[in-house]
């Protein structure tokens, strides 16, 4: 089976070049080259390649747009972006408009075959690089501690809730830490507060959960 290609990038030096290259492999064959996103539009829809090779910075309509427009007429033509951007905005928006697959230009062309075989099977494909940006991006999204976390217990609280959860009681507990049996009722209290929590059950199933226990 071979997997016909459309080549779309405003600069002919690089589509002759790709295209040379993918030539030398049995199964890719280049059927068409687009110099800009109206064209790639028009040649995807004509021809109905199996994967277009898409470039994001083209002149008449950029290759998010294209992508946008060919997914919603063809949807089973597979969108690889080539692209010198990395910013995760580029990658964000041409996934959204339907691209399967995002390399960067500064790859290997070995890598470039691999990414065109492996959207054609209907799998995505990111280059590592551009997974590592999305991957940062993505942490620095995530809220700082919102959610209820053993970091906010104390060391000797974190304590006192791993003897709880292993099934030790107020008196054992006090006795374990030289205190008054008030005491550890008041730290249990505290305990319950901060997790908002509100049973032994509700803290020994949160124990397990963080790891400070087992229900073995």
């Amino acid at each position: 089976m071979t997997i016909k290609i459309l080549l779309a990038d405003d600069h002919k030096i690089i589509r002759e070049g790709l295209s040379a290259l993918l030539e030398k492999e049995p199964d890719l064959e280049v059927i068409a080259e687009a110099a800009t996103g109206t064209e790639a539009v028009k040649l995807g829809l004509e021809l109905n390649p199996d994967v277009i090779v898409m470039d994001i910075s083209m002149p008449d309509m950029n290759g998010i747009d294209a992508t946008r427009e060919i997914s919603l007429n063809c949807p089973a033509v597979r969108i690889l972006a080539l692209t010198m951007e990395s910013d995760r905005r580029f990658v964000v928006e041409i996934l959204k408009a339907g691209a399967t697959g995002y390399l960067l230009k500064d790859s290997a062309f070995s890598e470039l075959a691999t990414a065109i075989r492996t959207v054609y099977s209907g799998e995505t494909y990111l280059s590592s690089k551009v997974t590592e940006v999305i991957i940062k991006e993505y942490l620095k999204r995530i809220p700082s501690v919102e959610s209820l976390s053993c970091k906010e217990l104390t060391v000797r609280e974190r304590e006192l809730l791993q003897l709880i959860a292993v099934g030790k009681n107020p008196k054992e507990i006090a006795f374990a830490f030289a205190v008054s049996l008030k005491t550890i009722e008041n730290q249990r209290h505290s305990i319950m507060k901060k997790l908002n929590l509100f049973s032994i059950a509700e803290l020994t199933k949160y124990a397990v959960r963080e790891g400070l226990t087992s229900l073995n």
